[in-house]
This record gives structure tokens, sequence and C-alpha cells, in this order.
């Protein structure tokens, strides 16, 4: 699969490359993030060469997502951003090749060549699924961030996962590998934590204070809240007076 908003750098790598004399064929190609993350679900290539500077869309983010997702595919990352920090995390990420733009076809070709010796072996690195757990560690901390950002909207896992690149199922395993919590259990978290911190000022009204943390129903903002504290947020409001 190839990945750039530069056509010509698309259409330069399909037609140039003799990919038949590596066992490669080109089964799909994409000018932008989104399309390109669409059809990797469809068509799950093996290789992936790609830009991570597209317009709108967190590279590493993107990146992470895709290793931890389809932790078999292997990535080589196309970039003119010189930046060596950007290069080590996607390495750590699990980023076999960090070619810069303009790359000569000598460094396409190795790196194509690196990346099918590493298809063909038969047992995981050790390295390779340290890279895994790394990517799936930066996906969740991506999300826990989001959340906290967010938490007062009607936050959904379609959502966070969106943000994250991950499809929905995926992201809820990793945060309960990661954070040992669903995804609703560490919003309502983190909810009535801010909860407890609004329950403070005394001019605030406590169906308003749910309000203000994401929750609709006041009732539900209650019983949450009695749950999660053991007593009740008038009972709280009492507590730290």
């Amino acid at each position: 699969m190839l990945i750039d908003d530069e056509n010509i750098i698309v259409e330069g790598l399909r037609r140039v490359v003799r990919w038949a004399d590596y066992n490669c064929q080109v089964v799909g190609t994409a000018c932008d993030a989104e399309e390109g993350t669409r059809l990797i679900r469809e068509l799950h290539p093996d290789i992936l060469f790609t830009d991570i500077r597209m317009p709108g869309r967190d590279g590493l983010s993107m990146v992470a997502a895709l290793r931890s997702e389809y932790p078999d595919m292997q990535v080589a990352i196309l970039t003119g951003y010189r930046d060596f920090a950007y290069a080590q995390e996607a390495i750590r990420l699990g980023v076999p090749r960090f070619l810069l733009k303009p790359s000569k076809m000598e460094e396409i070709k190795e790196a194509l060549t690196a990346m099918v010796e590493r298809l063909n072996k038969q047992q995981p690195m050790q390295e390779e699924e340290e890279q895994n757990q790394n990517a799936g560690s930066f996906i969740v901390n991506q999300a826990l961030s989001f959340m906290e950002k967010n938490y007062n909207q009607k936050l959904t896992l379609q959502a966070v996962a969106d943000c994250c690149y991950v499809s929905q199922w995926h992201l809820s395993k990793l945060l309960n590998r990661y954070a040992e919590k669903s995804f609703y259990d560490i919003l309502n978290a983190i909810r009535i934590q801010k909860a407890k911190e609004l329950l403070a000022d005394p001019k605030l009204k406590i169906g308003e204070i749910g309000e203000m943390v994401g929750y609709a129903d006041t009732a539900h903002f209650a019983r949450t809240f009695k749950k999660l504290e053991g007593m009740s947020a008038n009972e709280y409001r009492n507590t730290i007076r």
C-alpha cells in the first residue's frame, strides 16, 4: 500500500519500483490518511509506504494505530520532515525504515528488501513485541488525553477511537489491557473527579455540576457519583465544607 498526499510520489513509486522482483504487488494507493486507513482495513497489506505529514493528521498517532492494530504489517515512512526526535519516536513504535524525501531508489530498495525479510521470519522477535507494546501504550495515552480534554462533551468510544485512528473494538481492547478499565469506567472516573472539584463551589447546584461534566441526566450523575464515591454528591459537598 502506498499513501502520500503528493500524487506524483504515489504514482512514481507504483510505476518505477519493480515490485515483482520482491514478490510484491501494489494492492492500493491513497492520497490522504483517511482513505489510506480505510483501504488498509479492507485489503490488509503486508507492507506500507506512507508519508506522515499530511494535512489535518497526527502522523505518529496514525503510525502507532496501524502498528498496534496490524502488528505484522511492515511500515516505511517517506517524509520531508527532518526532525530527529520525531524519527526516534517512529522507530520506537516499530517503523523499520524512516526515509527522507527525496529518497534515492537505492534507499527504497533497501527498505523494501528489509521489510520482506522481516515478513519471511517465522517467529516474532522480542524487539517487535516491545514495539507493539509501545504502540499500544502510545494509543492509550492519546485516548486518555483526548478524554481528559473532552469529558464534558457527549463522548463515545467511536469518537475517541477516531481521534486515535483505530477501530473502536481495538481501542476497547487496548484500554482494558493497559489501563485495566473499560472505556465507560475511565470516562466516569474522569467526570466524577471533575465534579468533585466543582462541588467546592457552593454557588453551583448539583444538577448544574452534572451537566458541566457531561451528564445530561441528573439521576444518572447522582447514581454514578454514589457508586464511585460511596456517598451522594451533596454528602460529599458537606464533607469538604
